[in-house]
């Protein structure tokens, strides 16, 4: 691990992980399919699925995808363990957790 002398780098890199906050989220899919999954910035991430070359591959093919869902996840770790958690509800209870929480950007 790199020793870093300056108090001030150590604070920057300390603050900026902080401000790194993971989210959850859904996007339903041109064909009324859900697809889940976790990053720190939703609209980048929203852009990718809806462009040709990134995105996950899954939605590469039901394109375009709308956000319907997203909730903030904390840590990396705590996001994962959410997504885990949504992919595993069925479809129907994930459409009643849509429907509890509405999505206002």
């Amino acid at each position: 691990m790199e020793k870093v002398k300056d108090a001030g780098n150590i604070y920057k890199r300390n603050v900026k992980k902080a401000m790194n906050f993971w989210y959850v989220y859904m996007v339903r899919c041109r064909d009324g399919s859900l697809y889940t999954g976790i990053t720190t910035n939703i609209f980048r991430r929203l852009g990718e699925h809806n462009s040709d070359r990134e995105g996950a591959r899954y939605t590469r093919s039901r394109r375009p995808v709308r956000l319907v869902y997203m909730e903030q996840g904390g840590t990396r770790s705590e996001a994962s363990k959410r997504e885990y958690a949504l992919k595993k509800m069925t479809k129907k209870a994930k459409e009643q957790l849509i429907a509890a929480k509405p999505l206002t950007l």
